[in-house]
């Protein structure tokens, strides 16, 4: 009879302690990612032509992507309705856009050029006027304690403000030549744009079936529904922060000429475009209203506060969950917080795409965590 071989002794205690140790084999892979991102850290050179690549075709790409989440559905409705081949119902939205484009570029950028001009040209003044009637205020003997207590920090706080607006102001100027090429390369994405974005508005449904060939066949079935729920994520997201930040613009326009405050229209658009930042959005473009409100008139000023406190109480308690819902379903702690670090590390561009990439990173978290939680067990009640 053949006798097994005899296992030595250090070998059993390591399966014992290390092997089959939960804990430590979970502190061992989580030190080798660590270590494979560490690694990743010392070569990024690697990856810098990638980089230049997405600076390149990034902005194209992403205005498609965006548009083609806000037209795909009309150009389901053509198809589905009115039996329209899809190449003939995306012809007729692209004339549709490219007519109110053309009605936008002579109605309104004119409009909206004088008065930025205007704007940037009086901005000075309105600064200066407001923080004048600001120390004003606070050197009004009737705020008595309050004044002590404030007068020091508002002071400070004023000056070092003042003194970032003047130096942005002047960076803006003495950096011409990265504005020219900023500009240079919105162009060209425009231009491109349009090419990217019908090609996917055609083609758009088989992607997913096309991206699947590159997974196991048994892995195909839930690629696919990871891509369906990312799909849904970023469509409900995007197309609802476009609305939202329409009527946003469109109720301080409204609000704007209903008071007679000057720039409405440039105000307004700002407004809608800051929306696109969550919960922050309409504070920001609330800082030139109340200083432009502030140079006119104390009853301007309240006029303004009385504007954003009505598109405040609309859009918080009627648009937004009409068009938003709960379809995220993040906590406004969460989106905060995720604004903040994505600002913080990647700044203009993290804070407009911060809320939409951790909306992706937590569908891709669930299903990862789902299967972790089915390859190990004793998560079963």
């Amino acid at each position: 009879m053949e006798r097994k071989p005899k296992v030595p002794r250090w070998r059993t205690w390591f399966n014992q302690l290390v092997l089959n140790n939960r804990p430590v084999v979970s502190l061992i892979i989580v030190l080798l990612v660590l270590l494979i991102l560490f690694m990743f850290s010392k070569v990024t050179w690697i990856f810098k032509p990638l980089e230049d690549f997405f600076k390149i075709v990034g902005f194209p790409i992403i205005l498609a992507g965006v548009l083609y989440y806000l037209l795909n559905p009309l150009v389901d409705r053509l198809e589905s309705r009115f039996k329209m081949k899809r190449v003939v119902s995306i012809s007729i939205i692209f004339v549709g856009v490219a007519i109110l484009i053309v009605a936008g570029v002579v109605a309104v950028i004119p409009v909206i050029r004088e008065q930025t001009a205007a704007l940037i040209q009086n901005w000075p003044d309105y600064w200066n006027a407001a923080i004048e009637k600001i120390n004003g205020i606070l050197n009004d003997p009737r705020l008595g304690d309050f004044q002590k207590q404030f007068h020091g920090v508002s002071s400070e706080t004023i000056q070092s403000w003042s003194k970032k607006v003047t130096s942005v102001a002047n960076n803006t100027v003495t950096s011409l030549g990265s504005v020219l090429s900023l500009i240079t390369k919105v162009v060209i994405g425009i231009i491109t744009m349009p090419f990217i974005l019908f090609y996917l508005l055609r083609d758009g449904h088989d992607l997913p079936e096309y991206l699947a060939k590159a997974f196991p066949v048994r892995y195909r079935p839930q690629f696919l529904q990871i891509l369906g729920e990312i799909n849904t994520q970023l469509s409900q997201y995007i197309r609802g922060q476009l609305v939202v930040a329409f009527f946003v613009a469109l109720m301080f326009f409204i609000g704007y000429l209903v008071i007679g405050l000057k720039f409405a229209l440039t105000l307004a658009v700002a407004a809608g475009f800051l929306n696109l930042i969550p919960y922050l959005g309409s504070f920001l473009a609330m800082v030139p209203s109340i200083v432009i409100g502030a140079f006119i008139s104390p009853v301007m000023l309240v006029k303004v506060l009385i504007v954003f406190a009505i598109e405040q109480t609309l859009e918080g308690r009627f648009i937004s969950p009409l068009v938003l819902g709960s379809n995220l379903a993040i906590h406004p702690v969460t989106i905060l917080v995720v604004l903040l670090a994505s600002g913080q590390m990647f700044g203009l561009v993290g804070v407009i795409f911060g809320i939409p990439a951790y909306a992706v990173l937590k569908v891709l978290f669930i299903h990862g965590f789902e299967l972790f939680k089915r390859r190990v067990g004793g998560y079963e009640q």
